[in-house]
């Protein structure tokens, strides 16, 4: 599923976006903004894969807010007005749609996202199989950090603590969307905002919580329990 926000100071027009997001199997729709302020602070603690961005906004228009961005998701603009075109394709939106939309323009864009998307997974899925260390900076140092000793990662708002078997948690000024994206998709899950788990490493699990070392409870949250609950189902022998 590619995670959307929709971002605009048109009612009506964000509650079109909405339907056309609700309504396509392949997208999620995470929030909807009616300001890049409020689009900002919703990034801060969710992972976004796309953004539908109106132009003309008051305060902070959707160009001049993606162009603020360090690495942001990709972005399809949505504006009244044409002559916006050309600057947008320069910020490498993926598309530009002009109102009124239409959900057969909306599809066209989105079709061209998911191609995006799906050949960001297949480079992804080749790197995968090779991935067993990351170098991560702690404390003036640059640490190497084997996965298969990673238990668990907990998210503390501007930092990371990575907690490892048989050894003192890490911890790191980074992200936890940032440090997800370098993670293999077949050995780590994101079960809460700030958790993600190491699959191999889980040996109990109660009323919807992890458990590790008999004394540490991690939460599934209801964001994340149906993909996790595909995980038992496919690897686990339930009654």
């Amino acid at each position: 599923m590619i995670r959307c926000i929709a971002i605009d100071d048109e009612p009506l027009a964000l509650k079109q976006i909405k339907s056309y997001i609700e309504k396509t199997p392949f997208l999620e729709m995470v929030a909807v903004c009616d300001s890049a302020l409020q689009a900002l602070e919703i990034m801060q603690n969710e992972q976004i894969d796309l953004m539908f961005v109106d132009i003309n906004m008051p305060d902070l228009n959707g160009m001049d807010f993606v162009k603020t961005l360090n690495n942001p998701p990709k972005v399809i603009f949505t504006t009244a007005h044409s002559e916006y075109a050309i600057e947008g394709f320069r910020v490498s939106a993926l598309d530009y749609l002009l109102k009124p939309i239409s959900y057969n323009s909306f599809l066209t864009a989105v079709n061209k996202a998911k191609e995006w998307f799906d050949s960001q997974e297949k480079k992804n899925n080749q790197i995968e199989g090779n991935n067993e260390y990351l170098f991560i900076k702690s404390e003036y140092k640059i640490i190497r950090i084997n996965l298969s000793d990673i238990k668990y990662i907990e998210g503390m708002r501007e930092y990371v603590r990575i907690h490892l078997v048989n050894q003192k948690p890490i911890m790191s000024l980074t992200s936890m969307i940032k440090l997800e994206k370098f993670l293999p998709k077949n050995q780590f899950m994101r079960v809460h905002r700030s958790y993600i788990v190491n699959l191999s490493k889980i040996t109990t699990i109660e009323r919807n919580r992890i458990i590790f070392d008999e004394k540490v409870y991690i939460p599934v949250s209801e964001q994340y329990k149906i993909k996790f609950q595909d995980f038992l189902d496919k690897n686990f022998l339930l009654r």
